[in-house]
């Protein structure tokens, strides 16, 4: 169960043959250089290699008239000037006599993919190619677009392989109305689309592309549209989405197939977007995707011209695909004031169709924003800054490779073990006996000798995390043991190199006493007997008791948390009675990977079930966590104690921010 990577040298063919400056920026170069960068970092090697097939007319035929795909099939035939004349009937679109090859290479490409992952052959992969798809229509071409490739997937997996629900991400810079347009009323796809919009005034200049274009007919709420009102977004607003948004309503969806409309118009640097959002984001919004559908995302490429920010999101994308730890992201984590407004928009025109929403207690659209983006001095600046920022950003990402391993684990049970993935090591080290003593004496339930063994194997495990040996790590720990455990793994963790510790404490773990709120460690504990913040870094709520419950916890408050934290380590405690089923305790593992750029420890109390530290290691390995079962609301105590929590912390952490914050400190 690998990734695979489809693709074929003639994509590169089309080109344009006269001077357009509009068309220009859609060139061969595109594929070339992605795949170039690609094999430089040794990812396409690690990829199960696909060629791509062409794809049928009946298959064309799933989305397409057959007028139009024998128009398109005529223009092989034709001189410059008769490309150029068809050319200019349709919206800024470009053809060559190559266009109808290349263009049924990219619907066979994303077929094959789809075909790949449905039948168990690669557990996700993306099709690199071109033209591509997303403003295509039944029976016309745009924006550069010739065949509609993910809309044809979608129908094709429904048709060959019986699915019933499938999720469309489309994070290209413009609108994909020619998806919306396929699917607006089938409420067996779920479309969502973000897109740089600024009240209409951006191409396509589309009404329906705003946030109250929500489906037709029995598609009612299938449609979720995102329009970015300002230039400039970045990786806060850009993960801020998924919060608040599309995660949600995924999950309460819950897809059989993710389908990625990845276009990288919408990262830093590129002249059509203008947007901030750095390279590693796109590892981090792939990473949330894969807890979907049992990780089963295929990606297809979409925009995304300018070559270094393109290739440079490519490879994050890929490397996440292939279950690497996404690097942290970079800069503060404040969403603009306009994203907010933006994303409660959304809220508030999807809430009618969305119990995960309703149960958020969503609130009114706020005012908006008076200031428009030609008048904003700072997104001029940050246009001209855009390539020696990446530049910069890129020299970093060099500084952090990924550790040599993934995920280690340190079992009491040796017997567990030969259910770990063969490529997870089973750590048998432990720290000097001398300095485990010496971290063990204040705690007298550290004196027994299971106790400290099991504390040395923890401490090696940390030292291995923090050294950049291992990215993540289980440890097993006596119950008995557990809260002094805990205590010794965050003291040590901040005196070995952490600058922020965010510890994850589930079930009957108190916070340390002596612990100050210095701004170094952030303590949030699932199981408390009340919801509370006894100050902003000393958080507890109770367990939630249905799966919506769960998920809205998750979603609208760790990850906010900790995504605003910005921790380079976590700690997640599973302590005695903890009350998480498997599932809940690898989707929490699985999501908390991210902020921390994949160095997680996680300490599971031995009287859990045998197989938990088995699925909390292949979840840090990068593989799927299972299912959650069946959407339930949340009980309105868990609705009340979340609104609570999150209104005493918003004023600090601004990735909790939907609406009411907006225009707020630190909003741009």
């Amino acid at each position: 169960m690998g990734t695979a990577l489809v693709y074929h040298e003639d994509m590169t063919a089309a080109r344009l043959l006269w001077d357009d400056p509009e068309c220009e920026i859609e060139c061969p170069e595109r594929l070339t250089t992605a795949l170039e960068r690609l094999q430089q970092r040794g990812l396409e090697q690690r990829c199960l290699r696909l060629a791509a097939r062409e794809a049928s007319e009946a298959e064309l035929g799933l989305v397409h008239s057959l007028e139009y795909v024998a128009l398109l099939q005529g223009t092989q035939a034709l001189g410059t000037g008769e490309l150029q004349t068809l050319s200019g009937q349709y919206d800024a679109v470009y053809f060559h006599p190559s266009t109808f090859h290349c263009a049924r290479l990219a619907v066979g490409a994303a077929l094959q993919l789809v075909d790949a992952v449905l039948a168990g052959a690669v557990r996700n992969g993306l099709a690199l190619v071109r033209p591509p798809g997303h403003h295509s229509q039944r029976a016309a071409a745009n924006g550069f677009c010739v065949f509609n490739n993910v809309a044809i997937a979608a129908k094709h997996a429904q048709r060959q392989h019986g699915l019933h629900r499938i999720l469309i991400v489309d994070w290209d810079v413009h609108h994909g109305q020619g998806i919306q347009y396929i699917f607006e009323d089938d409420p067996s796809v779920l479309y969502f689309s973000w897109h740089r919009y600024e009240h209409g005034r951006f191409w396509p200049y589309l009404r329906e592309s705003d946030a109250d274009a929500v489906g037709q007919g029995p598609g009612l709420g299938f449609t979720v549209n995102l329009p970015w009102n300002q230039v400039g977004m970045g990786n806060a607003d850009y993960v801020a989405a998924f919060l608040h948004v599309l995660l949600p309503v995924a999950f309460e969806f819950n897809p059989e197939l993710v389908l990625v409309s990845a276009g990288f118009d919408s990262a830093i640097g590129d002249p059509e977007g203008q947007m901030q959002a750095t390279p590693e984001c796109f590892a981090h919004l792939t990473q949330l995707l894969q807890v979907l559908a049992g990780g089963r995302v295929c990606a297809v490429l979409e925009g995304g011209y300018h070559l270094e920010s393109l290739s440079q999101s490519v490879c994050m994308m890929v490397q996440a695909l292939l279950g690497d730890p996404a690097p942290p992201l970079s800069g503060p984590m404040v969403p603009h004031g306009s994203a907010l407004e933006s994303i409660q928009s959304v809220r508030v025109a999807q809430a009618p169709h969305w119990m995960s929403l309703q149960q958020q207690g969503v609130a009114p659209v706020p005012s908006p924003s008076p200031c428009s983006p030609e008048g904003r001095p700072e997104f001029k600046a940050a246009a001209t800054q855009d390539v020696a920022a990446l530049s910069s950003l890129l020299d970093q990402l060099r500084l952090n490779p990924t550790p040599p391993v993934r995920t280690a684990v340190a079992l009491t049970a040796p017997d567990a073990a030969l259910a770990l993935p063969s490529d997870v090591l089973c750590e048998q080290g432990s720290a000097p006996q001398e300095e485990t003593q010496a971290w063990a004496r204040p705690h007298e339930a550290l004196a027994q000798d299971r106790a400290l063994t099991a504390l040395g194997k923890v401490l090696y495990l940390l030292d291995r995390i923090l050294d950049g040996q291992v990215s993540s790590g289980i440890a097993v720990t006596p119950a008995s043991a557990a809260a002094a455990t805990l205590d010794v793994a965050i003291r040590c963790g901040l005196s070995h190199g952490a600058q922020r510790l965010l510890c994850l404490a589930v079930g009957q773990l108190d916070r340390p006493p002596d612990l100050t709120d210095d701004g170094r460690n952030l303590w949030l504990n699932i199981g408390g007997k009340e919801a509370a913040a006894l100050s902003m870094f000393h958080v507890s709520v109770p367990l939630p008791g249905t799966t919506g419950g769960f998920l809205s916890c998750v979603l609208a408050l760790v990850l906010p948390l900790a995504y605003s934290f910005q921790p380079d380590l976590v700690l997640v405690a599973l302590g005695p009675a903890h009350g998480l089923q498997d599932a809940q305790a690898a989707l929490l593992a699985a999501l908390l990977r991210g902020p921390a750029g994949g160095r997680v420890l996680a300490l599971v109390d031995e009287e859990s079930t045998p197989q938990l530290a088995v699925v909390l290691a292949r979840v840090l390995h990068g593989e799927a966590a299972p299912s959650l079962g069946p959407f339930s609301m949340a009980s309105p105590e868990d609705v009340q104690a979340l609104m609570q929590l999150r209104g005493q912390l918003e004023p600090r952490w601004k990735m909790l921010q939907v609406a009411s914050e907006a225009g707020g400190p630190g909003s741009g």
